[in-house]
Parts: C-alpha cells; sequence; structure tokens
C-alpha cells in the first residue's frame, strides 16, 4: 500500500509540473482575443459603412428628383 502511494505521489508531481498543454492553452486565449478585436472591428466598420452608403443614397435620390 505504501508503494502505491508514493507511485500515485509521483505521478501526481509529475503531471502538476507538466507544461504540455500550456501553450496550446496560451495560443487559444491568443486566438480568441483576436477573433473578440476583430468582431468588434467589423461591427464598428459595418456601423460607418452602412451609414455612408445611407448617406450616399440619400444623396442621389434627392439629385435625380
Amino acid at each position: 500500500m505504501r508503494l502505491w502511494n508514493s507511485n500515485l505521489l509521483h505521478r501526481l508531481k509529475v503531471l502538476l509540473n507538466s507544461q504540455e498543454g500550456q501553450d496550446l492553452v496560451e495560443y487559444a486565449l491568443v486566438v480568441a482575443l483576436v477573433a473578440f478585436g476583430a468582431t468588434a472591428a467589423l461591427q464598428t466598420l459595418g456601423s460607418g459603412l452602412n451609414s455612408a452608403f445611407t448617406t450616399i443614397s440619400t444623396t442621389l435620390a434627392s439629385s435625380l428628383t
């Protein structure tokens, strides 16, 4: 039983000190941050484009009548 506990404790220490998945988590966080920034930027850009095309449309409509 003591050998089993020692083996389990050793495996837990190895698992806690392992950094194999750390890079994957960091890359996932960077990708999430870039996606969030791109979404916010595209929403702002879309709103500005919508406003510009509405102004152009109104100007063209008023000049044709």
